[in-house]
């Protein structure tokens, strides 16, 4: 399916990332992983640079090294991020900042770099990892929720600005999903998300198959004639 294709996924070390990692691999892709900490897939296709992505300096001297090792990108999946789940009030000044910085600068670097590289290519796939918390809003969610928010928005003034280059650029609305970052909620955040499932269309929780669905739609050659679009999960709008 992805034979010959470069895919760039962030935070590729564990939970989703991970997920959408192999299922790359699975399908024949060249995989380079960004992410904070140390991995390496036992695969000869998966490439590993170990960056912090709320450092913009720490990007740009990756991107330097992945630009001299892959001649063409592809497809990027901008899945990293960070959550701290908690009340505005008491919301801890680093986490508010880790989360601004690693959620949407990070995704902003991560996306330009990439478009760089694309566009030797002649095209790509930018898709972003967006959350139900933009639309939702939770509370406790607040700056979490606006750094999602941002990337849809972010995605789609890079769609304009990439269409010469035919890179797109789109956002899919995942709701909650069994990985490590939803089991490191503590319980009365688990509980509320028990809640706002309960209440969505299809309540349920995300799993990896519904995700890659969509990662798949957006990465194909035939969606070359959509940009700027968000898909969520789970019938939210």
């Amino acid at each position: 399916m992805y034979q010959g294709k470069t895919v760039l996924v962030t935070g590729a070390s564990r939970g989703l990332g991970n997920i959408i990692a192999n299922h790359f691999l699975r399908n024949n892709a060249i995989v380079i992983g960004l992410s904070k900490s140390d991995y390496t897939f036992n695969h000869e296709s998966y490439h590993h640079f170990t960056i912090d992505l709320s450092d913009p300096g720490s990007i740009t001297t990756s991107f330097r090294e992945i630009g001299k090792k892959f001649p063409k990108l592809d497809i990027v999946v901008n899945n990293a991020a960070v959550l701290t789940s908690q009340y505005s009030m008491i919301m801890p000044v680093k986490n508010a900042v880790d989360m601004v910085n690693v959620n949407l600068l990070g995704t902003f670097f991560v996306s330009r770099e990439c478009a760089k590289l694309m566009r030797k290519g002649g095209k790509g796939r930018i898709i972003n990892i967006g959350s139900m918390a933009a639309t939702l809003e939770p509370m406790g969610d607040s700056i979490y929720a606006a750094t999602k928010a941002g990337i849809q928005t972010l995605a789609n003034v890079m769609a304009k600005e990439f269409a010469s280059m035919n890179v797109t650029c789109n956002t899919i609305g995942i709701t909650a999903i069994d990985t490590d970052m939803l089991r490191s909620h503590t319980p009365s955040a688990q509980e509320k998300i028990k809640e706002i499932i309960s209440n969505l269309p299809v309540p349920r929780k995300a799993e990896a198959d519904d995700v890659l669905n969509v990662v798949d739609f957006f990465a194909s050659d035939r969606s070359s004639y959509i940009t700027a679009q968000i898909i969520y999960l789970g019938g939210i709008n």
